[in-house]
């Protein structure tokens, strides 16, 4: 039975919204609402499917992280396309998701997961890890096509490695990437 890990994601927001408002006396209605905003171009986009993706992981004996902790990664690939360095020649990624208490900085499962104990990391192709929540180093872009590669691996709880308490059964993670071009 493979196992899955969904990353969805979209580019940094293309729309700054500053809504400022005052109080005013009764009666003067007028100008107690203003907004202003900044429509920026984004330097590439996301090539249509990449923008959400479904990584099967392989089956794992939870001996296998009695044993070792974690599994070795299981490498994705972001695309980027029409890039244009004028507008800004690098891009860094954040992920977002429900964090696993015992497992700072990785996925929590999702809710209805037959797992348990095991949390999911991302790393780049180095094994540098990318905690959640944490902005990633900018990645030099060129014009035309890029590719961000990453790998996602699973992680045993550390009471649960310690115990050998690792529940088995099918397990989801869901992340969401945001591309951010400073």
């Amino acid at each position: 039975m493979g196992h899955e890990t969904i990353y969805k994601g979209w580019p940094s927001a293309g729309l700054a919204l500053l809504l400022t408002t005052g109080l005013t006396p009764e009666g003067q209605a007028a100008d107690n609402l203003r907004l202003k905003g900044n429509l920026v171009e984004e330097a590439c986009t996301i090539r249509p499917g990449d923008e959400a993706i479904t990584l099967e992981l392989w089956d794992l004996t939870s001996k296998h992280l009695y044993i070792n902790t974690r599994s070795q990664g299981r490498g994705f690939k972001l695309h980027l396309e029409d890039c244009n360095t004028t507008i800004s020649n690098t891009v860094t990624i954040t992920f977002g998701g429900r964090e696993n208490p015992a497992l700072p900085g990785l996925l929590a499962l999702d809710a209805g997961s037959g797992a348990s104990g095991i949390g999911i990391g991302i790393e780049t192709p180095s094994q540098k890890p990318l905690p959640l929540n944490t902005v990633s180093d900018e990645q030099v872009l060129r014009n035309g096509s890029n590719v961000i590669e990453l790998k996602a691996y699973v992680q045993g709880e550390p009471n649960a490695i310690r115990d050998q308490s690792i529940g088995h059964g099918a397990y989801t993670a869901t992340s969401t990437f945001t591309l951010d071009y400073p």
